[in-house]
């Protein structure tokens, strides 16, 4: 074999390596299985966990006067009377409904109490944040089954220069304690209809679209 006909060879073997480690590398990024438009099935969410500024109705049964509405404050804790500073985040509505109760038996008997949580906010690790070219970057309380499909309407859909399939989902593995990025194809999804484009959320998930380049 020549000198031309070895170089062929060896381009053509470089070439399928590439290739490959294309397809395997990815990008160092997955893909998402598709999601409906609308749940097949409804399914109860997580447990909720009340986060910062939260407002909760706090309700003690007999005792309206040791009742109140309040907002958690921006350091985790509530005030209502006859307690003050009680932690309240990272708690469920029954867990902190059980700690109002320790406290206020000090001052009562029996107290039967219950958590209402009527605004939600939630702790960063069940919201979803969309950052990035799109009308109104926020984070949004998730909520069971929400699909990429609810993300984007929250925030008012793309802005004009945003490079859409060009955004990423990062979503903390909770077994692996690793962060993982997932391609999701929000032009296709926004401007296309493209139901294959739809992926289930999780919470905590971030959602971060580019500008275009051009």
């Amino acid at each position: 074999m020549g000198f031309s006909g070895r170089f062929n060879g060896l381009a053509l073997v470089a070439s399928s390596a590439l290739m490959l480690n294309g397809c395997v590398g990815g990008g160092g990024r997955s893909e998402l299985p598709p999601a409906a438009f609308v749940a097949t099935q409804e399914q109860p969410g997580e447990e909720y966990v009340i986060g910062p500024l939260d407002q909760l109705n706090i309700f003690v049964w007999r005792n309206p006067e040791l009742s109140a509405k309040v907002q958690v404050r921006p350091d985790g804790r509530i005030t209502t009377p006859l307690i003050s500073d009680m932690p309240a985040v990272g708690k469920t509505p029954a867990m902190l409904a059980d700690d109002m109760k320790i406290a206020l038996g000090e001052y009562i008997k029996d107290p039967i109490v219950s958590v209402i949580v009527e605004n939600f906010s939630g702790t960063f690790s069940q919201q979803v944040r969309i950052v990035g070219a799109t009308e109104k970057p926020a984070s949004i309380p998730y909520r069971a089954n929400m699909t990429l499909l609810d993300a984007m309407i929250s925030v008012g859909g793309l802005s004009e220069y945003a490079a859409g399939n060009r955004a990423k989902l990062v979503r903390y593995n909770r077994s692996t304690g690793k962060q993982v990025e997932y391609n999701i194809k929000l032009s296709s999804l926004l401007k296309n209809g493209d139901s294959s484009a739809n992926v289930r959320l999780e919470p905590g998930d971030v959602i971060i679209i580019p500008e275009s380049m051009f």
